[in-house]
């Protein structure tokens, strides 16, 4: 396809997305509502149940959501424009009804056709279960970042894994966090679409045999022991209303071996179905626990299962066009989020070596110009590394090929004679003691064109500490790219009122250009404005004390402060500090003073495993139960945690916050995005010069951040003089 062809096709492509029309989609919307309930569910008005009505209401606008990918889609094929592949171990999807009617831009609609039918949707979407498919800031930041490609229209697809059991569900008992598992495709998910045609097998275990070829050279084939089938579920991601549509697909573990009749007819029923229930564990829960060896294979086979089915999906996808895989690095950009994707270096040179027999130095070149890698580490401790016996025993191919990418690398350094033997076994792929094992972060750094950090602190940190020796090596690989939000979700649609008051002062533009909303500068001493800012507070904090009254049956003080920490529960985010802050307090009231009131919310998940952090929730809640029995202290303060933090949750705590807890000891936080969702909404950030907090004080102004603790090189400093606490 020549350039002109090209743009002439793309602007038929835009010209037809243009002209789908949502107006007078609430009648549609009706009909296909009444079609799912009678068709797909079986009920009518007298037997249907709420549940049922949302299942319905949700595949109305499903419906809206395909014909749009529908076009999308095949115009994309046609164009063949290059494609992100972004590669996320979590997925921190939440809810898709709101997201999906906020950008298809049809909420008036979609009231409409609810309201005249005697539904409220508010209630409608208090059914839906969130897509826990993640723990944390990587799996909401992988989130955000499919919202923002399909907003800007860059083609992209997702890959991550179908958890059967999302991230845990923390209830709170007595003071403590007690876990169940978050079944959330209980009811199944109306949102995915099931694709049995996109089956890929994943291989493990084996042995490798050499084979000499008729023209004497040498190839290695490897003979696997296990075939797991990997089968594709699509979700549809809309962009901010502008008809485009991509896709992340997610990979279920299907086993080869379903059934064996045999032990079933000797009686031996547990055995009869050991081998799928073995197969189908890779897809059951997020993160095993991997202080046994058991989990740790798990989770190594995890890791591989989606790796491998993703890269047989993109060359799938590139050789219906293309035959020259050369031309691979021009059609895709293939995004590590973080190590869990890092096989893919090994595998996607197994697959151009072994399968498609390209010579070794090809296959590297397009290797690394197809891979980049996101690092979100900050201690050096906590980079991945997984044993070469479980490399040995689930993928001995794999480990083959990383030792000759590794062998080719230092071979190359020692060739310059500028590095001795330390800078070479610091930067090798293979860590010899204390147990031989394979650094995964090396082997995504040296198989990949770009590395970059999440915030400009934690790229200086990566580039002058944990990587220092690859900085020094190539300099121009590495960049920063600080995390960030979306804020259709983060503001739009969690802060309407917000939304509406920004809007009607500087226009719609900072919907999809936050640098937009410096324009509200000139508002700073309008008092009407600054009035009307405060009554959206006001009302935001009034609207959240009746959602928590009505579900925890304890009446919060809307004319208090509402000061927020909410993250996963870790000492260096130090929740422990800010409870003895509190206590501080109470010993200031005790002393006769008698502060502003204040309401100081926690929410957060401490790991399983991880003792402190539990005790760190016990001794918040303990706190809370001390103060609210005390007449005297509950008039100035109370203390409440919020159990089960997850991102509906978060959409409810952002609007009524006036205060937000970013104390994470400085040098450690990568960058977080809780920060940047409680400053979109209006909260003042009490924080530490860490992450993205030193940039949102940049954006901010000095004087609208409350500057927290010692800096990094402080912390630093302390360390190197000998404290330790």
């Amino acid at each position: 396809m020549t350039l002109e062809e090209e743009k002439i096709m793309n602007k038929a492509f835009c010209e037809k997305l243009s002209h789908l029309s949502i107006e007078g989609t609430a009648e549609e919307i009706v009909h296909r509502f009444i079609e799912h309930l009678k068709f797909d569910l079986g009920k009518d008005e007298f037997s249907a149940t709420p549940y049922d009505c949302y299942v319905s209401f949700a595949s109305a606008v499903k419906d809206i959501l395909m014909d749009r990918w529908l076009i999308t889609q095949p115009q994309e094929y046609a164009l063949q424009r290059k494609r992100v592949y972004y590669l996320s171990l979590e997925y921190l999807i939440g809810r898709s009804l709101g997201n999906a009617i906020l950008n298809l831009d049809i909420q008036k609609q979609s009231i409409k056709a609810l309201t005249e039918n005697g539904f409220d949707l508010s209630l409608l979407s208090e059914l839906e279960w969130d897509a826990g498919l993640g723990n944390g800031g990587l799996g909401r930041l992988a989130a955000c970042f499919l919202d923002s490609m399909a907003t800007l229209k860059i083609p992209a697809y997702g890959y991550g894994i179908r958890y059967e059991y999302g991230i845990f569900f923390q209830h709170i008992i007595n003071g403590e966090q007690v876990e169940t598992p978050d079944n959330w495709l209980r009811y199944g998910s109306v949102w995915e679409i099931a694709r049995p045609a996109r089956l890929f097998p994943v291989y493990f275990g084996g042995i490798v045999k050499e084979e000499i070829l008729e023209d004497g050279s040498k190839k290695m084939r490897w003979i696997p022991e296990e075939t797991v089938m990997a089968m594709a579920y699509d979700y549809l991601v809309p962009g901010f209303q502008n008809n485009y549509v991509n896709t992340l697909r997610l990979w279920s573990a299907k086993s080869t071996r379903e059934f064996n009749l045999a032990y079933f007819n000797e009686g031996d029923y547990m055995q009869a179905v050991a081998d799928k229930n073995h197969s189908e564990m890779i897809a059951k829960v997020l993160y095993p626990n991997d202080n046994k060896m058991q989990g740790k294979e798990l989770r190594f086979r995890q890791e591989y299962f989606f790796v491998s089915a993703t890269l047989q999906d993109i060359l799938r996808r590139f050789l219906k066009k293309e035959s020259d895989l050369r031309k691979l690095p021009e059609k895709a950009a293939i995004q590590l989020n973080d190590t869990h994707p890092a096989i893919a270096v090994a595998e996607l040179m197994r697959i151009l070596v072994d399968e498609r027999n390209l010579p070794w130095e090809i296959a590297w070149e397009i290797t690394q110009k197809c891979i980049a890698f996101t690092n979100h580490t900050i201690l050096p401790e906590a980079l991945e590394k997984w044993q070469v016996l479980l490399f040995e025993k689930l993928l001995p191919r794999h480990l083959q090929i990383i030792y000759e990418i590794n062998h080719c690398f230092l071979s190359s350094l020692r060739a310059t004679g500028l590095y001795d033997d330390d800078f070479i076994s610091r930067v090798s792929l293979i860590e010899e003691e204390p147990v031989k094992s394979i650094r995964m972060a090396n082997l995504a750094i040296v198989g990949s064109h770009s590395v970059n950090g999440v915030s400009e602190l934690h790229t200086e940190i990566l580039k002058h500490l944990i990587f220092k020796d690859f900085y020094a090596l190539w300099q121009d690989k590495f960049n920063s790219k600080t995390n960030g939000i979306t804020p259709r979700r983060w503001l739009m649609l969690c802060n309407p009122r917000l939304s509406e008051l920004i809007t009607q002062a500087i226009g719609s533009a900072w919907k999809t250009d936050l640098k937009e909303l410096a324009k509200l500068n000139k508002y700073k001493n309008d008092s009407t404005f600054l009035e009307d800012l405060g009554e959206v507070k006001r009302q935001n904090k009034l609207e959240f004390c009746k959602y928590y009254e009505d579900l925890h049956k304890r009446k919060l003080n809307p004319e208090s402060i509402f000061d927020f920490q909410a993250k996963r529960i870790h000492e260096y985010k130090r929740q422990h500090l800010n409870a003895l802050g509190i206590i501080h307090l109470i010993n200031q009231i005790r002393d006769g003073k008698t502060p502003y009131p204040q309401s100081f919310f926690f929410a957060g998940k401490a790991a399983p495993g991880y003792f402190i952090a539990k005790l760190i929730i016990r001794f918040i809640c303990a706190l809370s139960d001390y103060i609210e029995k005390d007449k005297e202290l509950s008039r100035y303060l109370s203390v409440i945690f919020l159990p089960n933090y997850r991102v509906t949750l978060a959409e409810r705590i952002m609007p009524p916050a006036e205060i937000s807890r970013q104390i994470s000891l400085a040098g450690t936080e990568a960058s977080g995005t809780g920060n940047m969702k409680f400053a979109l909404n209006g909260a003042l950030t009490i924080g530490t010069l860490d992450g993205a907090n030193i940039e949102i004080r940049e954006a901010v102004g000095e004087e609208n951040f409350f500057l927290f603790g010692m800096t990094a090189a402080e912390v630093k400093n302390l360390k190197e003089s000998g404290y330790h606490p």
